[in-house]
């Protein structure tokens, strides 16, 4: 890897690594959208901060399908949040229903077993349009949350809605949809936006959204006020991104990782900050370096190529609580994928989007 001269406004790269990996203390780029990112990444640089982001990522076959049957035939699987517990695989994601979309589970043990495991749409909404979940164990609460968005008739702004359980394993046992922002004349939302997403600290839960023209936002409340009390609606990253972010906590480091879907030939962006409320760096942010897109993809061995997308994917994390955490040392993400020829002449619900994962190659050189 090349060094860049540190004249380059805000950018620090660690050089020195074999071709498979690349090691990016943070990278800003020099248009002037990113000027403001600048003293952030001098503070990572002062941490020592470094992330590695695979050059090559591997894919297996799809590992869940839409379900052929006859009462709520599925079209697509989409959206997926992913935890382990109790020695079981708990996925909940969107399925695509004729005239509705709405939330699926399933569970299982290993992931070979994912296509083929026990499908249930939950029942926590009567409309025709709740999806996208989130799922985390809030542990103040000792209660698992499903974050998800409703769309509600005469509003301009969907529900950021939520569902709980003490019982992750029985889909059964999920509350009816309430509010955490409902839309109405006193939401501090600036744009619904979508793709709701919460995370915490160790005194503030936060909500971040995007709204499809190059803006993430960012709402916060106190701990103890979760999950009411959101409020200051400002603008946490402006760039060229679309939808489906998704934030954690990095393992080991006092860093935070977004992940972020760009429109098109769907491909995922990578973010640093070294704070919830802090300003976000950029570490792979075009098609040709991403964090995970058709330029550092591959089918894994004996695997026929399925897909060019890489869309609305997940991390698996290190664990099942409000931090969402991740181990950078055990990446993993599940996506939903398919092939962009496929698109064509349809509109997006149309779209037969499957789920699949993939793992970094060690030692792997991206797709030229």
């Amino acid at each position: 890897m090349k060094c860049i001269n540190d004249t380059v406004l805000g950018m620090v790269l660690a050089c020195g690594l074999g071709s498979g990996w690349f090691e990016l203390a943070s990278a800003a780029a020099q248009d002037p959208s990113h000027r403001e990112d600048a003293s952030a990444t001098r503070n990572l640089q002062a941490q020592g901060a470094a992330f590695i982001v695979p050059a090559m990522w591997e894919y297996g076959v799809p590992l869940i399908a839409p379900e052929p049957r006859e009462s709520n035939p599925s079209r697509a699987q989409k959206d997926p949040t992913v935890v382990f517990h109790n020695g079981q695989w708990h996925v909940f994601m969107t399925v695509k229903l004729p005239g509705k979309s709405a939330i699926e589970y399933c569970s299982f043990k290993k992931w070979e077993e994912a296509n083929a495991s026990r499908r249930t749409i939950l029942k926590v909404s009567t409309s025709d349009y709740y999806c996208a979940p989130q799922v985390f164990y809030f542990r103040p609460h000792k209660k698992w949350y499903l974050v998800y968005q409703v769309g509600v008739p005469g509003l301009n702004k969907m529900w950021v809605a939520y569902s709980t359980t003490a019982d992750i394993a029985d889909p059964t046992s999920w509350t009816q949809a309430m509010p955490m922002l409902d839309g109405g004349k006193d939401d501090p939302r600036k744009v619904g936006g979508l793709d709701y997403w919460i995370i915490c600290d160790d005194q503030r839960a936060y909500l971040f959204l995007t709204s499809l023209d190059g803006k993430m936002w960012r709402l916060a409340t106190r701990l103890e006020d979760f999950p009411r009390g959101f409020g200051h609606c400002e603008l946490a990253l402006e760039a060229k991104i679309f939808e489906a972010s998704h934030t954690y906590k990095l393992k080991g480091m006092d860093n935070y990782l977004t992940v972020i879907e760009e429109n098109g030939r769907r491909y995922y962006k990578a973010y640093l900050a070294d704070r919830l409320d802090g300003a976000w760096t950029p570490v792979a942010d075009t098609a040709e370096r991403p964090f995970a897109g058709w330029k550092n993809i591959r089918p894994a061995a004996g695997v026929e190529p399925w897909t060019d997308n890489i869309s609305h994917g997940e991390l698996i994390r290190a664990g099942i609580d409000e931090t969402l955490t991740v181990d950078p040392n055990e990446l993993r993400f599940i996506f939903q994928g398919m092939w962009d020829k496929d698109k064509s002449g349809k509109g997006y619900g149309q779209f037969q989007w499957r789920i699949g994962m993939l793992t970094p190659v060690a030692g792997g050189a991206a797709a030229k």
